[in-house]
């Protein structure tokens, strides 16, 4: 009990340290090669962060325990909107985009109607898992073609400008152009350094923090459906937590809500995908009416608020997050509930 307890400190402390270095890695490659903050959010982040849910959610299909890997996914892509989100525009208000309204939040609502279509009969065999995984290599796809392609129009502005900082401070620093070549390749390397170091260091993390949450969950006597709705999806939900929030206080608001999109993608069409190609789920029927609803009910939330933003011209502030926090807290009240009766 007392390593379990251990591995949570530990965790939650290197948690907190690998992702500001994950997000200075992604932050330095998308300015250095000019692209979109959000496609880096959905790409990097999104799937980056997504790790732990993919590998909890497939070693849980290998050992025969699907409801963790369904609960773990669904669990996530809840905590993922209502906490993760939610906190992270109480501290950092985001401006909502249009490409982000007119493509990537219906995508995400059509993948979750997805998902609970799927799971009408109670079940997900392999040729359902099968269909996500294909869904998902069209989605990536057409993610990097619509961001590349529109982003440079939404950040057209702040690419003049920050151009023109660029060239103004190179003047007052008197550098050459063989003296900038040379800070090019250490700065991308450095870039890529830290990426990939603030990644590893995430996933190993978070492992350890689940690690140590079902060791103690076990001894509580808790089913492996509540604790992937709860513990395993709050411990694999860390990443983005804090990658979000990291984001959104360096100011890379674009990248802080493609992190959550992405990572609700990744998990509900990679995630669940993997765990039943590996091995089909007979699911809990609680789990359509009570954690697929709730997931359901959550993103129309979600696309109803960044809409009313987008044509208010208002920021997605604090008034949506507090509304996100309040939902996460009525859910869980609700899970509390059900484990009682």
């Amino acid at each position: 009990m007392w390593l379990a307890a251990l591995a949570i400190l530990i965790g939650l402390a290197i948690l907190v340290w690998s992702a500001d270095v994950f997000i200075d890695g992604a932050t330095a490659l998308a300015k250095k090669f000019s692209v979109p903050s959000f496609l880096i959010g959905v790409l990097i982040l999104g799937i980056g962060t997504s790790a732990p849910e993919m590998v909890v959610s497939v070693l849980a299909a290998i050992e025969g325990s699907p409801e963790l890997a369904l609960g773990n996914a669904y669990g996530s892509n809840i905590i993922n909107i209502a906490l993760v989100l939610g906190a992270t525009v109480l501290i950092s208000p985001i401006i909502i985009r249009r490409g982000i309204v007119k493509r990537d939040l219906p995508l995400l609502l059509l993948i979750t109607i997805i998902a609970a279509w799927q799971l009408r009969d109670g079940t997900l065999s392999q040729a359902d898992g099968i269909v996500l995984l294909i869904l998902l290599v069209a989605v990536l796809g057409l993610q990097i073609i619509m961001s590349i392609h529109e982003g440079y129009h939404e950040h057209e502005d702040d690419i003049v400008v920050a151009n023109a900082d660029s060239a103004h401070s190179n003047n007052l620093e008197h550098l050459n152009d063989s003296e900038s070549l040379e800070k090019l390749e250490p700065s991308v390397t450095r870039g890529l350094v830290s990426l990939i170091i603030g990644m590893l260091m995430l996933v190993a993390s978070s492992r350890a923090i689940v690690w140590g949450a079902v060791e103690l969950a076990t001894l509580w006597g808790l089913s492996e459906l509540i604790i992937g709705l709860t513990i395993v999806a709050v411990g694999t939900s860390l990443p983005e937590l804090v990658s979000s929030l990291s984001a959104a206080r360096k100011g890379e608001h674009d990248m802080a809500l493609g992190n959550i999109i992405g990572s609700n993608i990744f998990n509900t069409l990679a995630v669940v995908g993997l765990a039943t190609v590996i091995a089909p789920i007979a699911a809990d029927p609680v789990i359509l009416s009570r954690d697929v609803m709730a997931m359901g009910v959550l993103t129309i939330l979600l696309v109803t608020l960044c809409v009313f933003a987008f044509k208010t011209k208002r920021q997605f502030g604090r008034t949506s997050g507090a509304t996100l926090v309040l939902f996460f807290m009525g859910y869980t009240a609700w899970l509390i509930q059900s484990v009682s009766m």
